[in-house]
């Protein structure tokens, strides 16, 4: 499991295992957040079993599915406010961390005032490398409506 620490509240990463889970527990984590839907393939744990077992180590869970498929605002509005309301620090995951990393770049970009341009700079320095066009667009469009740099 590749664990990258944004800030001292947020980590994004990769599909955690049960042990992974317990690991993440005993790290101090205190909520996860899982962007995998349930038609997904190669998952140890379905995002419901996932639940179960993050709930029954004491830690908050989300499960927020995102795919290329229904990507829209809402849905990182949605990422956004639940983020805001769980115990921290939270650990973000999908299956590579690429949705993880583009939703909790789009959240800390916003935050901190920053032009979807920047963002996408300040993902690649940290080693999120988006290959996908559309994620791309999608992220500098969403950041530009709602970061205060951007606007008049």
């Amino acid at each position: 499991m590749d664990v990258k620490e944004i800030s001292d509240t947020v980590s994004v990463g990769s599909q955690p295992t049960e042990q992974d889970l317990d690991n993440l527990a005993e790290q101090g984590f205190k909520s996860i957040v899982n962007l995998r839907t349930d038609e997904e393939e190669d998952q140890p744990l379905r995002p419901d079993a996932e639940g179960d077992l993050v709930r029954s180590k004491g830690l908050e869970y989300r499960n927020i599915p995102v795919s290329m498929k229904n990507m829209e605002p809402a849905l990182v509005d949605k990422f956004r406010n639940d983020l805001a309301s769980l115990p921290t620090p939270t650990y973000v995951h999908c299956l590579s961390g690429q949705r993880a990393g583009a939703f909790v770049m789009m959240d800390q970009g916003i935050r901190k005032n920053m032009s979807g341009s920047d963002v996408l700079e300040q993902a690649k320095k940290m080693g999120f490398e988006c290959d996908k066009p559309e994620l791309k667009q999608f992220v500098t469009q969403y950041v530009d409506s709602h970061s205060k740099s951007t606007k008049g």
